[in-house]
């Protein structure tokens, strides 16, 4: 039964990281909280438990997610290779320092987090241009600096350890806020998503090692079953959000993808405070 809801938890966060560039995060760090929650596991390790394994299954699925982007040439890959290394040295920073924050205010935290992002991504749909023409030169020449692209790199990974999430959800509204069309943000937000991983798991496995975590078929805060379960059904899946992706108009998935923030947001703060 565990194994048959770590696949379904893969087939959902597969697709919304191939549609939204998430990496399937939003997904799956609420889900793997209900169900390691359900299992009984220790309260203050749940929600490091679920970040932890999230970074993890995001190694397979943002592999699988910027093929697809990368075949429909939504990739910037000038802009990639900018944010890539803050992107891995920060992650790896904020895998530390979320494994020092409790789990009751790393709930909080993101729920918080998420209620920004959706409002932010809510109202940048409004003003979105239709059009998806833009070349990734015409869209690299309204960015900033590689100095300052690295440095956004590198804040963007220390969030995406403390909320488990890919960087989908801070990636994509930067590159957007430079009036790169949805689509382009999309596809480079899913290729970041891959040094964010693996340096994110790492870390969280590095960390959780040295609190010496007391939960059965993890290493360190990592759950090894559900990353087995998700990264298997989350890569195929995550293929054909992305073909989805490039049929909807950008104000649409701007919009999709707010509203799958908000709701997820209201849950963690309703979990926290009650």
């Amino acid at each position: 039964m565990e194994l048959l809801i770590f696949l379904i938890i893969g087939a959902l966060a597969g697709f919304a990281a191939g549609l939204f560039g998430v990496g399937g995060g939003t997904i799956i760090v609420p889900l793997l909280f209900i169900v390691f929650t359900q299992m009984g596991y220790d309260a203050d390790t749940i929600m490091h438990l679920a970040l932890g394994t999230s970074l993890a299954t995001i190694i397979v699925t943002s592999i699988s997610s910027l093929m697809a982007h990368n075949k429909k040439g939504g990739v910037m890959w000038p802009v990639f290779k900018n944010l890539a290394p803050g992107l891995a040295l920060g992650c790896f920073l904020g895998a530390g320092i979320a494994g020092q924050i409790s789990g009751l205010y790393l709930q909080l935290i993101v729920g918080v987090f998420l209620l920004w992002v959706a409002y932010r991504m809510f109202s940048a749909g409004k003003s979105q241009p239709a059009s998806s023409s833009h070349s990734v030169s015409d869209a690299d020449t309204v960015l900033p600096s590689k100095h300052n692209q690295l440095a956004a790199g590198g804040v963007i990974g220390v969030a995406s350890a403390i909320f488990g999430i890919g960087g989908g959800s801070l990636t994509v509204p930067y590159l957007t806020r430079y009036n790169v069309v949805m689509q382009k943000a999309v596809g480079t937000s899913a290729a970041c998503g891959l040094p964010i991983a693996i340096a994110g798991a790492l870390g969280f496995i590095f960390f959780g090692m040295q609190q010496q975590v007391d939960v059965p078929n993890t290493i360190g805060f990592v759950h090894i079953y559900a990353f087995l379960g998700i990264a298997s059904m989350s890569f195929f899946t995550a293929k054909v959000g992305a073909k989805v992706a490039h049929m909807l108009s950008p104000p649409l998935l701007k919009k999709c993808f707010s509203v799958l923030l908000f709701v997820v947001g209201i849950y963690f703060l309703y979990k926290g405070l009650v």
